[in-house]
């Protein structure tokens, strides 16, 4: 029994501010951080805007997409490092205004930048069971940075929603298989009431990302007994320009394979959204038959690989929701004042 994608969705905020626009306030050289993070601009959550409203947003074109019956949805999973409540779940806010309730199950998922990647695979798994019909599994963020630390020039806003089933005849993609790769390795944290997270620099690149990203994508390709040369496109988690790139030569995937979903130097890394957000670019513009390489990273830490081959079926729903391109086209930009108001980190006495 196949499954894979019924329908997908996405949601940026319309907002920008350009990294120069930041450096400018502390000091910093624009164009050296630029090069090196491969990262022009990055989107900006409006004032009233969180976690929560972007998974609502990204849902909701997620379920016009195709035209889903929201009660068949019986599993709603959001992943986010930035939920706004820390004891209330924003997956039953998403349930609630798609329609979707009342849900057989519903949770918020934590694992960094990929919390999305793993609610798509629990969905994967009640969908395979027959305990559910659909499953929702969303990934949407906030992301926070500290003024003037490193991650403020990539931290951004946006989100996507997945539909997982495994009816062939509503699949517009089937995930052929999954594999993940998981240690504890302390990269990035923030503890509870600590409003930004800090990051154990050292460890950030090739103990986190590359060790993790590269185990799980080398797993699955020897696991399906395939080679990079037999996809057609690939789309790695995007903290900034630079790390998916090298992730993907190391592995062997071409700049043409990863160019369609390297999303991040006009949108920054939306974290629980950032590799979901490059398959849905990627889904965007793939023919049927066409073969999707992904590996999500999550700080703390893990990588998750998934296998993807697009079906005719995406060529029936594709246009019946905004494209990322159509999200990141025409942005407002703001400057360091009001970006830092609409990210609320001007506190009032």
């Amino acid at each position: 029994m196949s499954v894979g994608i019924v329908s997908y969705g996405a949601y940026v905020p319309k907002y920008r501010i350009k990294i120069e626009d930041i450096a400018r306030v502390w000091g910093d050289d624009a164009e050296i951080l630029k090069s090196g993070l491969m990262v022009n601009e990055k989107a900006v959550p409006d004032v009233d805007e969180d976690a929560a409203t972007i998974a609502v947003e990204a849902a909701r074109a997620a379920v016009n997409r195709s035209c889903i019956d929201a009660q068949r949805i019986g599993a709603v999973y959001t992943g986010s490092e930035s939920h706004p409540y820390a004891v209330k779940p924003t997956s039953t806010i998403v349930a609630e205004a798609t329609g979707a309730t009342p849900v057989l199950t519903a949770a918020d998922f934590e694992f960094a930048c990929k919390a999305g990647t793993a609610a798509v695979q629990a969905c994967m798994g009640l969908v395979s069971s027959g305990m559910i019909d659909l499953g929702l599994a969303i990934g949407a963020d906030v992301a926070q940075g500290a003024p003037g630390d490193a991650l403020e020039y990539t931290a951004a806003a946006g989100g996507v929603a997945y539909v997982i089933g495994n009816k062939e005849s509503e699949l517009v993609a089937i995930i052929e298989d999954t594999y993940s790769f998981t240690t504890d390795t302390p990269d990035f944290w923030r503890r509870e009431g600590m409003p930004y997270p800090e990051h154990g620099g050292r460890f950030t690149g090739e103990p986190g990302y590359f060790k993790h990203v590269t185990n799980a994508a080398k797993g699955l390709l020897n696991k399906l007994d395939t080679k990079p040369e037999d996809y057609d496109y690939a789309v790695f988690h995007q903290p900034n320009g630079k790390f998916p790139s090298r992730a993907a030569k190391m592995l062997g995937f071409s700049k043409e394979q990863i160019k369609p979903g390297l999303v991040v130097p006009r949108l920054g890394n939306t974290y629980s959204g950032s590799c979901m957000m490059g398959i849905a670019a990627t889904l965007d513009q793939a023919k049927p038959g066409d073969r999707i390489f992904a590996t999500a990273f999550g700080s703390g830490a893990g990588g998750d690989a998934f296998s993807i081959t697009v079906t005719d079926k995406i060529d029936e729903i594709r246009d019946n929701a905004p494209k990322v391109e159509e999200l990141l086209a025409d942005p407002i930009y703001v400057d360091y004042a009001t970006y830092a108001r609409h990210k609320g980190k001007i506190k009032i006495a």
